[in-house]
């Protein structure tokens, strides 16, 4: 039997090994740790978050990515499996004990009977060997230097993580619980201001000093992981209308508020809490001094800072088929962020993709790339189609291939496309 080598165990590699290992191939699934961690990393285990504990929404129906996840579900998922089984309240949202998330896929991944883990770094693509890449924005020097001298160089851009703070460091006296609109009962740490408050936390911000100024001026700044300093440059407002937005926002008293601020839980234990969208790049005595200008955060103990890094990814299009198997060599693929997906779901996915692809074409049949009426399938077009400007890409419903007859309602459009989708996963399942 053929022994499928998978490199990199974050989400992507993990999702993949587990795929191939579930359909009889024996793995090896290889990577650094423990012996070498890259700059964002410092668990042993696999399937590390390294930025959120998030997963972003959950409900398939009003989320792309949501509907992604269902999708995903009902194709097998182990990183679903793994993120439904360690969840934490968040509201609309599945966000997961980061620990007991790892260890979850960690014992999954080491204990299955074809997969062995092996810890080392591999320095060069494989040549005519059957096996997938998924190593991931902080792919090790070495193999990213081969990858670009073979692919002809990769592009980047960069994003950024929040800080965590102790639960019991938040003034409650200066908060409130509840999610937005009352839904999903207390699960956020509400931190209101006033506007005066609001307005001083802004200009300090806009001017606090940051880690890294040069490479954030030329535009390479992925939006979804935008710092919240960069954000608030573009206008007073704009936080009050991203993630301080007060709307559907009120305290057990009824009161309104200029601006406010959500925290979630980082673990089951309610111990840690995000700062919900405070993604940043300021330098950490910096980032101690401006968030504790708000005010149920003035005595904060952070356990953690926000890190910014850089993430590397190739020009699919040029080099991907839509089966994420590498034009000049079908026996190689590609996973992860290093396709040019973006976010732990969609790098899952393109995991799953890449196994069930790599799984059909050992089997001895073509691979069946899902139709973009699914967000799996937006997503392989997305890597795969002709484009001069490719760019990392979330899921989202506006790369679905849209309805025959234009609704207009948003709800009735996302209501459509999610059943339609669905209803296609139910068939692709008997074409895999």
């Amino acid at each position: 039997m053929t022994e499928i080598m998978v490199v990199g165990g974050g989400l992507a590699g993990c999702e993949a090994a587990y795929a191939l290992a579930g359909r009889g191939h024996r793995v090896r699934l290889v990577d650094i740790k423990p012996a070498r961690f890259t700059p964002a990393h410092s668990d042993e285990r696999l399937g590390e978050l390294v930025c959120s504990n998030s997963l972003k929404g959950n409900d398939p129906y009003t989320n792309a990515c949501g509907l992604l996840k269902e999708e995903m579900r009902r194709l097998g998922s182990l990183i679903i499996s793994a993120a439904d089984a360690t969840s934490v309240p968040a509201g609309g949202a599945l966000a997961v004990d980061r620990s007991l998330f790892a260890q979850y896929i960690t014992q999954a991944v080491s204990s299955h009977k074809n997969i062995t883990v092996t810890c080392g770094e591999v320095t060069k693509l494989p040549h005519d060997e059957w096996c997938i890449i998924a190593t991931g924005p902080l792919t090790c020097d070495a193999l990213a230097a081969d990858i670009a001298a073979k692919l002809g160089g990769g592009l980047h851009f960069y994003d950024a993580s929040a800080p965590i703070v102790s639960r019991e460091s938040i003034d409650m006296s200066r908060a409130f619980a509840g999610d937005r609109y009352g839904r999903g009962g207390d699960d956020y740490i509400n931190c209101p201001l006033t506007r005066e408050e609001y307005e001083l936390f802004v200009n300090e911000l806009v001017g606090a000093e940051r880690a890294i100024l040069h490479e954030f001026e030329r535009g390479e700044i992925f939006e979804g992981c935008m710092p919240l300093e960069v954000m608030a440059a573009r206008g007073a407002d704009t936080l009050r209308f991203g993630p301080f937005k007060p709307v559907g926002l009120r305290d057990e008293n009824g009161n309104k508020f200029y601006a406010v601020l959500q925290l979630r839980k980082e673990n089951a234990e309610g111990q840690a809490y995000n700062l919900v969208g405070c993604q940043t790049n300021l330098k950490f005595g910096e980032q101690k001094r401006v968030f504790s200008l708000i005010p149920a955060l003035r005595s904060a103990n952070f356990l953690r800072y926000g890190v910014m890094h850089r993430n590397t990814y190739i020009n699919s299009p040029q080099h991907l088929k839509a089966d994420f198997s590498l034009k000049s060599d079908p026996k190689l693929f590609f996973a992860g962020q290093i396709t040019g997906v973006e976010g732990y779901v969609e790098s899952a996915a393109s995991g799953l993709l890449a196994a069930i692809h790599m799984h059909a074409k050992l089997s001895g049949r073509q691979p069946v790339v899902p139709q973009n009426v699914c967000v799996l399938g937006a997503l392989s077009a997305h890597i795969s189609a002709p484009n001069a400007n490719f760019t990392p890409m979330n899921a989202n419903f506006g790369i679905l291939k849209a309805p025959k007859e234009r609704i207009r309602d948003k709800k009735e459009r996302y209501n459509y496309l999610a059943e339609r989708a669905l209803g296609y996963i139910e068939e692709y399942k008997k074409m895999i």
